[in-house]
């Protein structure tokens, strides 16, 4: 008997639909990992991010047969977790939930004092970024990878999903926009700035590196 093709999204719905436990395999073996990822950015430990990724499961079965496609099944997965994710953060007091009004804050991208103010080359870096390579030794790059993992931790909740999905979990852009419910503009700011963030954070490592 030949094995069902679960990556095409009309059969697998179809199969959940009917309760297929080899399709709820798939798609644990697939999904499972990643969600609780990211729900790790919304509660304080992971036990709590696995008790979340349970509800979003239960979540699935019980919504299954009300599943329209009309996003991926891979975004209303994740859709379903990140609003349980959302309000288990907020009852947990470590996160608020995601509101278009608070997707655009008021921090510079770059520190502006790094740019000229007057003059013929005003707008220009007066110190521009320069360029880093990826550290040499097991040491320096744990040190990397912390120093990205705290900046992440700091960054603004908006801010934090987008990076998440995009650089950790690997999405499209057009994937976010979807799971989230923003639009593509707010996606890219958001993005852009946390992005601007962690950089700024491994040149003043590296800064102290140097002047060690």
């Amino acid at each position: 008997m030949t094995a069902p093709d679960f990556s095409d999204d009309t059969a697998l719905v179809k199969a959940l639909a009917t309760r297929d436990s080899d399709a709820f395999a798939y798609l644990l073996d697939c999904y499972h990992a990643p969600l609780v990822r990211l729900a790790q950015q919304y509660v304080p430990s992971r036990a709590i991010a696995e008790e979340v990724v349970q509800e979003t499961w239960l979540a699935v079965i019980q919504g299954i047969d009300r599943f329209e496609q009309r996003s991926s099944l891979k975004t209303w997965l994740f859709r379903i977790m990140v609003n349980i994710a959302r309000s288990r953060g907020v009852k947990e007091s470590r996160s608020i939930p995601f509101a278009p009004s608070a997707t655009l804050d008021g921090d510079p991208v770059v520190d502006p004092h790094r740019f000229r103010r007057f003059g013929r080359g005003r707008g220009q870096w007066k110190r521009p970024p320069h360029p880093w390579s990826e550290p040499e030794g097991n040491a320096l790059h744990a040190e990397t990878l912390e120093t990205i993992r705290a900046t992440v931790e700091r960054l603004p909740s908006a801010q934090r999903e987008v990076l998440t999905m995009r650089d950790l979990l690997g999405w499209s852009a057009a994937e976010v926009c979807d799971a989230l419910e923003v639009t593509d503009a707010n996606q890219r700011v958001l993005l852009h700035r946390a992005r601007s963030k962690v950089r700024s954070a491994l040149e003043r490592r590296d800064d102290e590196d140097r002047h060690r």
